[in-house]
């Protein structure tokens, strides 16, 4: 039985998600981001950059167990575990990686900071168009990218893979990042495609009751100012 160190954001649902789709038991361990659980000593132990998601896998390498952070670390190990969505062939496997690099380095850093001048920045009186620009603008551009990848596969990398699972939940966020799918007609065919699967939506609904609450600028504080 893994466990799973979860707050239901998108970073949080590419291993839900996965954890679904690999047809894995987990336990899920709330951790409150917006109450500072990311601080707390015990899950440092765990994960070191206080960021959800990580696992602890009691059955890990060797039969030992070991505990993983970051979620592209997570969904490369959990491929491996498995022997599935990962790849079977060397060409495969760099086709998954480089897309799953890509959404760790691009799509979900900018998506992320567009969500944050977006939407919270305003919040905490910090409004600045300059940044709403250009983190919307590299969004539109990185969907742009993916639109296109998708007018000549299925899916990401060819074959349905961790790629897409950690694509997705970024992705399917695009009204609040006010992008368009207009001119995306292959990246709105994916969603639809990769949201209607059932272990997609098992995990897209993992504590999804916990999402979205009011503005809160203590929760605030401690999700987007310095710790004290």
């Amino acid at each position: 039985m893994i466990d799973l160190y979860f707050w239901p954001t998108p970073n949080g649902w590419k291993v839900s998600i996965a954890l679904e789709e690999f047809g894995l038991d987990y336990d899920t361990h709330l951790i409150d981001i917006g109450a500072g659980a990311q601080f707390e000593p015990e899950f440092l132990q765990i994960s070191p950059n206080n960021r959800m998601p990580a696992i602890v896998d009691p059955s890990g390498p060797d039969g030992a167990p070991i505990s993983i952070f970051e979620s592209g670390a997570i969904l490369q190990y959990l491929a491996r575990k498995t022997g599935r969505y990962g790849g079977s062939s060397e060409r495969e496997r760099v086709a998954v990686e480089q897309w799953l690099m890509w959404q760790m380095g691009g799509v979900g850093p900018m998506a992320g900071q567009t969500h944050h001048f977006l939407k919270y920045a305003p919040q905490m009186g910090h409004d600045i168009p300059y940044a709403k620009d250009r983190y919307k603008n590299e969004t539109a551009r990185l969907y742009g990218v993916l639109d296109r990848q998708l007018a000549h596969h299925e899916f990401v990398a060819g074959d349905y893979s961790i790629a897409d699972m950690a694509i997705w939940p970024w992705a399917s966020l695009w009204e609040g990042q006010q992008q368009t799918l207009d001119d995306k007609p292959n990246l709105a065919r994916w969603l639809d495609t990769v949201g209607s699967r059932e272990a997609v939506q098992r995990g897209r609904a993992l504590h999804a009751d916990k999402r979205n609450t009011k503005p809160d600028p203590d929760a605030q504080k401690k999700l987007f100012g310095k710790k004290d």
